[in-house]
C-alpha cells in the first residue's frame, strides 16, 4: 500500500510538470518565433532491472513491476512555425534552420523573433526585450538617431538606409540544438556548443508564428489534469486503507 502511494505521488509530481510545460506553451502560442516544449515522461522500472547485475537479488515477480514514471530531459521542438507578411520594414522571419544574434546585457544570446525596431538612438533592437540587435561582425546595428524610420531590412540581411548598406545581420545555426537553453525573453543561450553559418533564407516584411497549437495543448494539458486528479484519488484510497489496516486489525486482535 505504501509503496502504491509512492508510485501515485509520482504520477501527481510528473503530470504536474506536464501541465506546467504545458501552461507555458499556451502563454506563449502568440510569441513570435516561439518553439514549443514537449513535456516527456518515461517509465521508472524497479531498482533490480535498472542498476542490479546480481542474480540473486532479483525476484521474478518483483521485477516485473513497475517503479512508475519520471520525467525526462524536456525537449524543445525546432520546427518551423508559419510566416506572416506585416509590411513593417524592420520585421523579418528566418525560413529554415537559424537564429538571430542579440545582446542580453554582455552575453550574446540567440532567438527566432524578427520583431525589430529602432531605439531612440538609432540602435536596431528586438521589440520584446529592446535586446541590441548584431551583425555578422558581432557588433551592434546603428543607423544614427537622425534616420530612424528611414531604415529597412533586405533579403540579404542587410540593413539599409535608402540606397546606402549600414550593416548585415547575424544569422547562425548549431549543430546539436539540443544543447540550447531557454533563458527567458524568447532567447537561447548555447551549452558548450559552437555557431555555424547557415543557408536560411530570409523573409523580410515578414513574422514566423509560434509553434504553439493551442488546441492541442488545452487537450493534452485536460489529459494531464484527469490523470493527476486520478492519481490524486489512488493516493487517497491508499491512505485510507493502510489506516484500517492499522487500526482494524490491531482491534480485532
Amino acid at each position: 500500500m505504501v509503496y502504491g502511494i509512492y508510485q501515485s505521488a509520482g504520477g501527481m509530481q510528473v503530470n504536474q510538470y506536464a501541465m506546467d510545460v504545458l501552461a507555458n506553451n499556451l502563454a506563449n502560442a502568440s510569441t513570435t518565433g516561439f518553439k514549443q516544449d514537449l513535456a516527456l515522461l518515461r517509465e521508472r522500472k524497479v531498482e533490480t532491472r535498472e542498476q542490479i547485475t546480481d542474480a540473486s537479488l532479483r525476484n521474478e515477480i518483483l521485477d516485473e513491476m513497475t517503479g512508475g514514471s519520471l520525467v525526462a530531459p524536456t525537449f524543445t521542438a525546432f520546427e518551423q512555425g508559419s510566416i506572416e507578411v506585416t509590411d513593417s520594414p524592420l520585421d523579418v522571419a528566418i525560413e529554415g534552420d537559424g537564429f538571430f544574434a542579440v545582446l542580453d546585457g554582455d552575453n550574446v544570446r540567440y532567438t527566432r523573433d524578427g520583431r525589430f525596431t529602432m531605439n531612440r538612438d538609432g540602435e536596431l533592437v528586438t521589440a520584446a526585450g529592446n535586446h541590441k540587435v548584431l551583425d555578422n561582425t558581432g557588433k551592434t546595428i546603428s543607423v544614427g538617431s537622425e534616420a530612424v524610420g528611414q531604415a529597412s531590412i533586405e533579403g540579404d540581411g542587410s540593413v539599409r538606409v535608402g540606397d546606402t548598406v549600414i550593416a548585415t545581420i547575424d544569422i547562425v545555426d548549431f549543430e546539436d540544438k539540443t544543447r540550447l537553453r531557454k533563458v527567458g525573453a524568447n532567447m537561447l543561450q548555447p551549452m558548450g556548443v559552437e555557431s555555424r553559418d547557415t543557408n536560411a533564407v530570409l523573409r523580410v516584411r515578414s513574422l514566423e508564428h509560434s509553434t504553439v497549437d493551442p488546441t492541442m495543448s488545452m487537450v493534452k494539458m485536460m489529459q494531464a489534469m484527469r490523470i493527476y486528479e486520478l492519481n490524486s484519488r489512488m493516493v487517497g484510497l491508499a491512505d485510507s486503507t493502510l489506516g484500517r489496516a492499522v487500526n482494524d486489525i490491531a482491534r480485532i486482535r
